[in-house]
């Protein structure tokens, strides 16, 4: 019978897979890592949040395409923190951590990476339903939306926790994998096969579909008399989520590659030197999410942008209101009419993207 390794710490798997990458963290390497990961998970925390705010705030993006969207964003926002913890986590100190708390850090990594997946998964059956009906938005109520957002959530933790309910090797060492030394090089032959085979599958639904919305449309331009713009909006709603998709799996495909790599034994292929850097490349799918979405959404940046103009403006007045007593008392009556001027002013600047929403609702 096998021993069991549960009360182990990690280094002692990574001297007995011969890991040394928790020693290769160090220096100026480490350093460059951490503050490029520190700068990507600051700006992923708030551009993020962003998007959420907008498809709450705008009625416009009241859609199950733009609900699935925001959650898209909360899985992003959800890999931030993943990597936050990996931060803490990670070089030197990986050695030190027990298991439970190695199995917490790779499981929240691949948390968000099922939760994404699965979200662009749901968003290309949305898509499927809409367009070969060519509607801008499927027919799904609130409630299977928020079934399905649930859902989605409720795979990713499972995925995520699949090692730690017992495919790993702590029972079995010989089984260990190189990159992730508790892990069964079995499971992420598993898991990197699974994945890569549902990006090459939604790649070629998505290709499909947007076949069909060009041919579609072409055919339809020639016989309606609907305006050209929202004739092409399926269209434009496509190309976001085909870019969104092609940086998911450009982004997140080598890093599968190497896990797959391991997976096999390959202990040719230099796995080692390069898994620190696709790990920064799959963060960088995080960041470049909202940068598409107010890109190729008008609508999207424009929300956006109000809302963080809307939120300077109100931080001045706040400033500029908690010194009007004191500046009153040293000036004329007419000189705080200037102040109430302005601060009527700024009220209306601000309010004026709402004011359009309202008058164009």
């Amino acid at each position: 019978m096998n021993e069991c390794y549960y009360d182990k710490r990690m280094d002692f798997f990574y001297n007995k897979t011969k890991t040394d990458t928790a020693d290769e963290w160090t220096g100026p390497q480490l350093i460059v890592v951490l503050c490029f990961g520190t700068f990507f998970c600051l700006f992923i925390f708030i551009s993020n949040s962003l998007v959420i705010a907008a498809v709450v705030k705008n009625k416009r993006f009241h859609f199950p395409f733009y609900y699935l969207l925001a959650n898209l964003a909360a899985a992003d926002f959800f890999a931030g923190i993943a990597y936050v913890f990996l931060m803490f986590n990670t070089g030197p100190v990986s050695k030190t951590l027990t298991v439970n708390r190695w199995f917490l850090r790779q499981g929240l990594l691949d948390t968000s990476l099922t939760a994404s997946l699965v979200n662009l998964l749901v968003i290309a059956v949305e898509r499927h339903m809409s367009i070969m009906r060519m509607k801008i938005h499927s027919n799904l109520t609130k409630k299977r939306v928020t079934f399905l957002i649930i859902s989605i959530w409720a795979i990713a933790i499972f995925m995520g926790a699949v090692p730690t309910l017992g495919w790993n090797c702590l029972c079995d060492i010989t089984v260990c994998s190189s990159l992730a030394p508790i892990y069964s090089r079995s499971y992420l032959v598993f898991w990197s096969v699974l994945n890569l085979v549902v990006f090459f599958i939604m790649v070629v639904v998505y290709i499909r579909i947007y076949m069909y919305v060009q041919r579609k449309t072409n055919v339809l331009s020639s016989h309606t008399s609907g305006s050209i713009s929202r004739r092409r909006t399926p269209v434009k709603l496509m190309k976001t989520v085909m870019t969104v998709l092609g940086a998911f799996v450009v982004c997140w495909t080598p890093g599968l590659v190497v896990l797959l790599l391991d997976g096999l034994n390959c202990t040719y292929c230099g796995i080692q030197n390069v898994k620190r850097w696709f790990l920064l490349l799959a963060l960088l799918n995080s960041v470049m999410n909202p940068i598409i979405y107010s890109y190729k959404d008008d609508e999207m940046w424009g929300t956006m942008k109000r809302m963080i103009c809307c939120f300077s403006e109100d931080k001045s007045q706040d400033r500029r209101s908690s010194r009007i007593p004191s500046t009153v008392l040293c000036r004329s009556t007419d000189t705080s009419g200037h102040y109430i001027e302005d601060g009527i002013i700024q009220g209306t600047i601000c309010g004026k993207g709402d004011l359009g929403d309202k008058g164009n609702s």
